[in-house]
């Protein structure tokens, strides 16, 4: 009788208690594609679940932050919008805001929103927030609509509307608005598992990096010795492109865009590392 033992054993999958810092598992996150895919249609079913009007929520939203910023801002302020109309010219700054701003506030709460999830069954943890950043990518397509039939409107009320080439670039800057939300948002989620302040200041954070954006005023608007500082902002010039390339009104400066494109590159990756790190212990101090 051979009481050999077969060590040679293939595993589907190995679940290691240390491994690489830059080891991303990346490929796991693959493997794992449906259980991405059943999350966004949970988050978008669940968000939406017990109401009346359903998406419809999503029209109105943008619709009355856009009436309010035109009554406040371009009415009694007198900001210059550059000669687009107010509410397209607002609306155009929400759209893009709204959806930077929901990748970074709900993938920030990652771990700790799914710390019971977490700590009781494996699947690679970075498809939670990269879930996330689809389904708000499928609000801000509705969104986006709403925003193609009020520049129609505009152009047929003759209105100089001049969309370019630029406008081209649009898939890029959806792209990078999406890795820089979703790059900060897991550094901030890896951080709360410690430092449960930054909690409290995430909304008061997030609403002073809306005024420090082109969001209610055109970057030419802003005084000459506040306008490098505001530059340093990556969304500045992601914003400034986006409203550039749909209506011909503003400047597009190429370096500009290009600081955009390394900071939200490097700060997804740098975000990648540290959830990638905490990770692994953070059930322990959740």
């Amino acid at each position: 009788m051979n009481n050999t033992l077969t060590t040679d054993t293939n595993w589907d999958l190995e679940i290691k208690p240390h491994d690489n810092l830059f080891n991303l598992h990346l490929k796991d996150v693959w493997s794992y594609r449906d259980l991405l895919l059943l999350l966004v249609r949970r988050d978008f079913v669940s968000f939406y679940k017990q109401t009346i009007f359903g998406p419809v929520w999503l029209f109105v939203q943008p619709i009355f932050t856009t009436i309010t910023f035109t009554i406040v801002f371009s009415k009694l302020a007198k900001i210059s919008t550059e000669d687009i109309p107010a509410p397209l010219f607002y609306l155009t700054g929400n759209i893009a805001w709204n959806y930077f701003s929901d990748c970074l506030n709900k993938s920030s709460s990652v771990f700790r929103d799914n710390a019971s999830i977490f700590g009781k069954v494996y699947f690679p943890r970075l498809i939670m927030p990269i879930s996330i950043v689809i389904s708000n990518l499928i609000r801000f397509g509705i969104q986006f609509l709403l925003f193609l039939c009020m520049m129609v409107y505009f152009a047929f009320q003759g209105h100089p509307l001049h969309p370019n080439l630029y406008v081209l670039l649009f898939p890029v800057i959806i792209l990078l608005m999406a890795i820089l939300g979703l790059g900060l948002g897991m550094i901030i989620s890896a951080m709360t598992t410690k430092y449960r302040d930054l909690t409290f200041l995430m909304g008061f954070g997030v609403q002073l990096l809306m005024y420090a954006t082109p969001i209610i005023y055109p970057l030419s608007a802003a005084p000459a010795r506040y306008r490098a500082y505001i530059s340093l902002n990556p969304l500045s010039g992601l914003i400034e492109t986006f409203r550039y390339g749909f209506t011909g009104k503003g400047e597009f400066f190429v370096g500009a865009f290009m600081y955009s494109v390394a900071a939200s590159i490097v700060l997804f990756l740098l975000g990648l590392i540290v959830f990638n790190r905490v990770e692994k212990t953070f059930v322990d101090t959740v």
